[in-house]
């Protein structure tokens, strides 16, 4: 599907992120390395259209990062643009008041979609919502109860990892996160595999960063 997307926006790339019953959030999908880098970001930086698409559960349709954006997102719209990326639309997958997840489609040259160009992206949103929910059901059917968790990742290892930070340096749970964010950044690492490390214990805050 992200592929798909690609293709028929002319878009330099998709992904699709996908959120647990309990809202954890983690990359599903994306149709290329340098995509699913730039997705994963969002939720390293803890902000970009994909954060407020699933806070609004409306899309969040940017057609142009220099504009107003840089300062909306004062951390993401710079990194992305250094990426590469003009515009970004994100759109959410939701089934009433379900939220399963959002499409992110990034495109190189800044510009609005067209009325043709958004009618596509939203068929795409509600195929990519059938496709989630169809393999649901075929996980569930095979006696896998981790439902949408199969493409989330263990995001309780995350959660964990943000723990052991706050007792490590002695600061709230909130900072600890802040902290673990800002060194995946700095370190151009994704949050995922910072927060493993701090769980197997090869990396401490308390001894190995600044």
């Amino acid at each position: 599907m992200c592929l798909v997307a690609a293709r028929e926006l002319a878009a330099l790339g998709a992904a699709v992120t996908v959120l647990t019953g309990d809202g954890l959030r983690g990359l599903s999908a994306a149709s290329d390395p340098v995509i699913e880098r730039l997705e994963e970001l969002q939720f390293t930086l803890g902000e970009g259209p994909c954060i407020d698409a699933i806070e609004s559960r409306r899309p969040v349709l940017i057609a142009d990062l220099s504009g107003p954006a840089m300062s909306r997102w004062p951390a993401y719209a710079p990194a992305v643009r250094e990426g590469g990326v003009g515009a970004v639309f994100a759109f959410p997958l939701q089934v009433g008041a379900a939220r399963l997840g959002m499409l992110d489609v990034f495109r190189r040259q800044p510009g609005p979609l067209s009325e043709a160009e958004l009618e596509i992206a939203l068929h795409l949103a509600d195929a990519t919502v059938e496709g989630l929910l169809d393999r649901q059901e075929e996980e569930g059917r095979r006696g896998d109860t981790d439902g949408l968790a199969w493409d989330v990742g263990n995001r309780a290892q995350l959660y964990q990892a943000q723990g052991m930070v706050m007792i490590q340096l002695g600061i709230a749970l909130d900072e600890a996160l802040v902290r673990m964010r800002a060194y995946a950044f700095a370190e151009d690492r994704r949050l995922d595999d910072v927060a493993r490390d701090i769980v197997n214990r090869t990396l401490r805050f308390d001894l190995d960063t600044p």
